[in-house]
């Protein structure tokens, strides 16, 4: 039986031409954690938290203003529709823009997961080919996400039957590897022990399972939990107190003119450089520029905490963990 899921947000997947209607759905389960609030154990009462300045005063929530601390230890001060003007107009489009390989995505830039669902029968059918076109090309689709004001980076990858998508860091928000490990040393390491660890590692290897992993402090809670209602130790708290998106036309053709307006601009591109652009037909100096860097790149195995399989490549050395 399919699990009852609720969408917080509603839109479209876009790729070139093809619009598809979709709906986005947490991936984790918020009772997954056990949560607990704090109580006054006299009054049983929920703990509520007031606004106060360093000398003790409580501040009305009007007199409450953002400020960005700088360097020197002072303060930029912003109203509140000063922030709002700067906020991005929600979207409600996901435009993927660019297709990398599984193992280009350092684990380090995956932050939260989602499952991208169809919206509408009319919508199956686009959705289905977006995701067989990725697996079969064995690629990840990058976009960018506008969700209250906020913009984020995000991946999208085929997952059984559906598409599940992954909020990423940008980069500036991963810290540099060099500066972090620059306090550790150039050891030799001992040959014997080297061996030792290797086999270890051999001997314990295996596929990733994370049903075999249990959380040992959710379950001793919950225990405790049940524990304490059977005996009757439970107390009255007091205190407690979407856009519809449009349909799939002919999805078939717009994805055909999709394809051939990309090869019409491939075509376009190779000419001008085939061309020059200077007299005499001399070649494209922009042309000539377009040499694509490679990044010095480190061995190492990456896991998609989506995808959950092992992935072995080269990745950029800036800000690669060793593994």
């Amino acid at each position: 039986m399919a699990e009852t899921v609720r969408s917080f947000w509603k839109g479209s997947l876009r790729l070139s031409l093809v619009f598809i209607p979709v709906k986005l759905v947490s991936a984790t389960r918020a009772e997954g954690k056990p949560r607990m609030h704090q109580v006054d154990r006299k009054s049983k009462q929920r703990i509520r938290y007031q606004k106060v300045v360093a000398s003790g005063e409580v501040i009305d929530k009007d007199d409450i203003v953002s400020g960005y601390q700088l360097e020197n230890g002072n303060y930029v001060l912003f109203d509140n529709d000063e922030l709002d003007a700067v906020k991005l107009k929600s979207r409600h489009t996901i435009e993927l823009t660019q297709f990398v390989d599984h193992c280009e995505i350092d684990p380090l830039y995956f932050e939260r997961p989602y499952y991208l669902l169809p919206d509408g029968d009319v919508a199956e059918e686009g959705y289905c080919v977006i995701r067989d076109a990725l697996r079969a090309s064995g690629k990840v689709a990058i976009g960018q996400l506008t969700i209250r004001g906020r913009e984020d980076l995000i991946a999208l990858e085929p997952l059984g039957n559906g598409l599940a998508l992954q909020t990423l860091r940008y980069d500036e928000e991963i810290k540099e590897q060099d500066a972090v490990f620059s306090s550790i040393g150039a050891t030799k390491v001992r040959k014997d022990l080297l061996d030792m660890a290797q086999n270890l590692i051999e001997s314990r290897s295996g596929k990733f399972d994370p049903a075999a992993f249990e959380n040992h402090y959710a379950v001793a809670l919950r225990e405790l939990v049940k524990e304490k209602v059977d005996k009757g130790k439970v107390v009255d708290v007091g205190g407690d107190e979407e856009v519809e998106s449009g349909n799939v036309i002919d999805f078939m053709e717009t994805l055909k003119r999709s394809v051939a307006e990309s090869s019409g601009n491939k075509s376009a591109k190779t000419k001008a450089a085939n061309d020059g652009d200077g007299e005499g037909g001399k070649p494209s100096k922009v042309a000539a520029k377009k040499a694509i860097k490679s990044k010095p790149g480190q061995k190492g195995a990456a896991k998609s905490a989506v995808s959950k399989k092992a992935h072995k490549a080269e990745t950029p050395a800036r800000k690669r963990v060793a593994r």
